[in-house]
């Protein structure tokens, strides 16, 4: 399957490791007033349908991994933000909102390598992904209400499945920013690197992830997604399904042959 044509953002893909570089420096990775929502949504919908690519990494260019909205075209009521209640509601459902909607179906692992400040949207996209590696530079802001506005890409919905209902709301209401280190302390990072180090660290992890058999890697995100909404019984007849697939899948018989070997 092609790689998508991206205006704001890079797509490379190595050793089934897709790594998305957000590319709008000039405007701190600010997702609205560019073309990154829909560099973002066209590379979730082509990774789905990849059998190539078993992990996305998303990272920033430049010193912010993303700004997350356009506070120049809020100021001006200009861009995602003019118009009446309705307009401004039909932009969000057609706009930033297919964001959380996209990675959401992503049926590979995301690594989200948050080089910079990551703020508002740009927090948000962080934590819709399923790991968060960051840079000892990297700083996290829910700052929607500092503006008078409230998250509305869905990162209230993310942020507490997170880190919890009080940390999240602490977060959220306070509109603080947090640095790398109790961001990790919190929860929402993983690991904290040193800024040259980040790209490489994902990159590792990733290819850890790449290496499993790609088939039952994602079935295993799905059950993973699954589980978070899915009652137990549901959930184990789900898993039961999905086991039968995998022990009639090739792969599974090549990887108990290298277990056996090993």
């Amino acid at each position: 399957m092609s790689q998508p044509a991206l205006k704001d953002a890079r797509l490379q893909l190595d050793d089934r490791v897709a790594t998305l570089t957000l590319a709008r420096d000039d405007v701190r990775n600010a997702l609205t007033g560019t073309a990154l929502i829909d560099d973002i949504v066209d590379v979730a919908e082509w990774v789905n349908g990849c059998d190539e690519v078993s992990v996305l990494v998303i990272t920033g260019e430049g010193a912010a991994f993303s700004a997350g909205g356009n506070i120049k075209d809020m100021a001006e009521r200009g861009g995602d933000f003019a118009g009446d209640v309705a307009e401004v509601a039909t932009r969000y459902r057609r706009g930033i909102q297919r964001i959380p909607l996209a990675l959401q179906a992503v049926e590979v692992p995301i690594i989200a390598a948050v080089n910079g400040p990551a703020i508002g949207a740009g927090f948000d996209l962080a934590n819709m992904a399923d790991i968060r590696i960051a840079s000892t530079r990297a700083k996290f802001g829910e700052t929607f209400l500092n503006l008078g506005i409230i998250p509305g890409d869905g990162g209230a919905w993310f942020m507490q499945r997170l880190i919890g209902y009080q940390q999240a709301f602490e977060l959220t209401l306070s509109g603080r920013i947090v640095g790398a280190e109790e961001a990790k302390t919190l929860g929402i990072a993983l690991e904290v690197v040193e800024p040259e180090q980040l790209l490489a660290r994902a990159h590792d992890m990733a290819a850890r992830f790449a290496a499993q058999p790609p088939k039952a890697l994602r079935l295993t995100k799905r059950l993973m997604k699954m589980a978070q909404r899915t009652e137990l019984k549901d959930f184990l007849d789900l898993c039961a399904a999905f086991q039968g697939m995998c022990h009639n899948e090739p792969e599974h018989l090549a990887a108990v042959e290298r277990f056996l070997k090993r």
